[in-house]
């Protein structure tokens, strides 16, 4: 399996200045036992968001017991006509189960967007997005820019099992082709899928390749970036404290600024670039 290189920083364009947002709690939902759809009316974030930008939601106390740190979570989708932002997370830890816990009508605090998102460029025919477990929530985004754009899209829904496959209903709105493997019948192994896509593409392939989830998958990306001599985007996941730059807590191997140590997740990322041949890019 490939080794996925240190990242490098996207080009430099405009971003939204972040703000804090109390956000009504319009729905909360499981989608399996331990992934929940929360529905959040943010109107500024969710107007301002790019795609692949991200929200950090501080978590309301449990039993009386304060949660200090507010938790990153990647904008599923927009809803622009409502100024809602979906989140879907997975329950894994004190946090997000107190956040399972959140009930319609409730208020938390929200800060966005926030990051550096996906470059898409105007050029790109088709986009093949590979995504594993919550790490496909990360690009959902991306895919209503593309389609918005009269971009195809077509994107790997890999998970356990079949119940735990997040995005066939997104796909199904946006238009997109949705391509589900599981690690139950053996589809989700880097093998099966390189034959399955280098079946679908080999022809055509796409304009850009975008990764999340899996650093396995992150490897066949950087096989088929190179097969096919395209642009390749990882978007990262990371702990982090404070979602702004400050506490440096989720910095990643590489370079971005010779004053400082590597990339930040949240602020030089968490969307960056690799080069196909294995080598950060330049």
């Amino acid at each position: 399996m490939t080794a996925m290189p240190p990242p490098a920083v996207l080009p430099a364009r405009h971003r939204p200045e972040p703000s804090c947002e109390s956000a009504v709690v319009v729905s909360h939902a499981p989608l399996s036992p331990t992934i929940f759809r929360l529905v959040l009316r943010v109107p500024r974030i969710c107007l301002a968001a790019q795609a692949g930008q991200f929200v950090m939601i501080s978590v309301p106390e449990v039993a009386g017991s304060p949660i200090q740190l507010p938790r990153p979570m990647a904008i599923h989708r927009r809803r622009a006509s409502s100024g809602d932002i979906e989140v879907v997370y997975n329950v894994h830890g004190r946090g997000t189960d107190a956040l399972s816990r959140a009930r319609a009508g409730d208020v938390l605090l929200v800060t966005g967007p926030l990051g550096r998102g996906f470059d898409l460029s105007s050029s790109a025919e088709s986009l093949l997005l590979i995504g594993r477990g919550i790490g496909v929530c990360s690009f959902m985004t991306l895919v209503e820019d593309a389609t918005h754009a009269g971009i195809a899209s077509t994107l790997v829904l890999s998970a356990r099992s079949d119940n735990r496959v997040i995005g066939r209903d997104d796909c199904a709105e946006l238009g997109a082709k949705a391509i589900t493997v599981t690690d139950v019948d053996g589809s989700s192994s880097v093998e099966a899928l390189d034959r399955r896509l280098d079946a679908e593409f080999d022809d055509l392939p796409p304009g850009l390749i975008v990764v999340c989830g899996s650093t396995r998958l992150a490897g066949l990306a950087m096989t088929l970036a190179a097969r096919w001599n395209v642009p390749l985007q990882v978007s990262l996941e990371a702990h982090m404290a404070c979602g702004l730059g400050y506490c440096h807590g989720c910095a990643v191997p590489g370079t971005a600024d010779p004053s400082r140590e590597g990339p930040l997740v949240c602020s030089d990322g968490p969307v960056f670039q690799l080069r196909s041949d294995g080598h950060a890019a330049a």
